[in-house]
């Protein structure tokens, strides 16, 4: 995945799909390789957890888009009145399928512009909806009414970022990375602090009132560590203020036991 030079040659699917074991058949007749093709997004770990040290603990691609579609069915009732719920679903589940070959490109992989990124992604599901599943009676071509076009469809409009949909499944995919990054402090005890200035650039009002649930969350997990340490930090002391103690009295006792025998 590094940056493109002139001596380098441009970034392509199927150069990534040349280096597969079992590359998917194309122009078939049936979506079976491309079902194959998305078992990379459950394999595929998201990068940001790798990079923080928690390559054993880290979810994958799948699990976040998963999570993810499941929040945009429990919309708020003052957004989800103005939008399509179903779409956003969709929309969840697309918006990072491009990652089966691409990758997960996070800021941290500087080599590789946003407009690379972009292009990759693009590039890649143009493949996916043309020659992987332009074939496919009424539902391939990225042109089509059918599930590839809407496939195509619903990815751009994600990252066109302009409709009101859009916008609520960008704040859902932060809001899932935010819930995944409590879970990690909680259950790892690690900090994670990094992770979380993606609470500012949350634009809908009711996905902020889910994010202080959020922040509310952090603090009260961070409170009762605390708490916990307390309690284990007054135990350590008392038990060793009680040995302490102890300790003369045992050599009094030592002493008084050998001048009795000497007498």
């Amino acid at each position: 995945m590094g940056s493109i030079t002139p001596d380098t040659p441009e970034w392509d699917p199927r150069t990534v799909l040349s280096s597969l074991p079992n590359p998917p058949r194309e122009n078939t007749s049936t979506p079976i390789p491309f079902f194959h093709l998305l078992s990379r997004l459950k394999s595929t770990k998201r990068e940001g957890w790798q990079q923080a040290g928690l390559s054993h603990h880290g979810e994958s691609i799948a699990d976040h888009m998963y999570r993810m579609s499941i929040m945009t069915m429990f919309c708020p009732p003052s957004l989800s009145t103005r939008i399509s719920i179903p779409r956003c679903i969709e929309m969840a589940l697309v918006h990072d399928m491009a990652e089966c070959l691409v990758g997960d490109i996070t800021p941290l992989n500087t080599d590789i512009t946003k407009t690379e990124k972009a292009r990759r992604e693009e590039a890649t599901m143009l493949y996916i909806t043309g020659p992987l599943l332009g074939s496919i009676p009424g539902g391939g071509g990225s042109s089509s009414t059918g599930a590839a076009g809407r496939m195509m469809g619903l990815f751009r409009e994600y990252e066109d970022n302009e409709t009101l949909e859009a916008r609520f499944v960008h704040d859902v995919d932060k809001l899932e990375m935010v819930l995944q990054t409590i879970e990690y402090e909680r259950d790892l005890g690690r900090d994670l602090d990094e992770f979380y200035h993606v609470l500012g650039r949350i634009t809908l009002p009711e996905m902020r009132e889910w994010a202080e649930v959020l922040i509310q969350e952090r603090k009260d997990i961070a409170a009762e560590r605390n708490n916990h340490h307390a309690i284990i930090t007054s135990r350590v002391n008392t038990k060793r203020a009680v040995t302490n103690i102890n300790q003369p009295t045992q050599i009094n006792s030592a002493s008084s036991l050998t001048k009795q025998r000497s007498t």
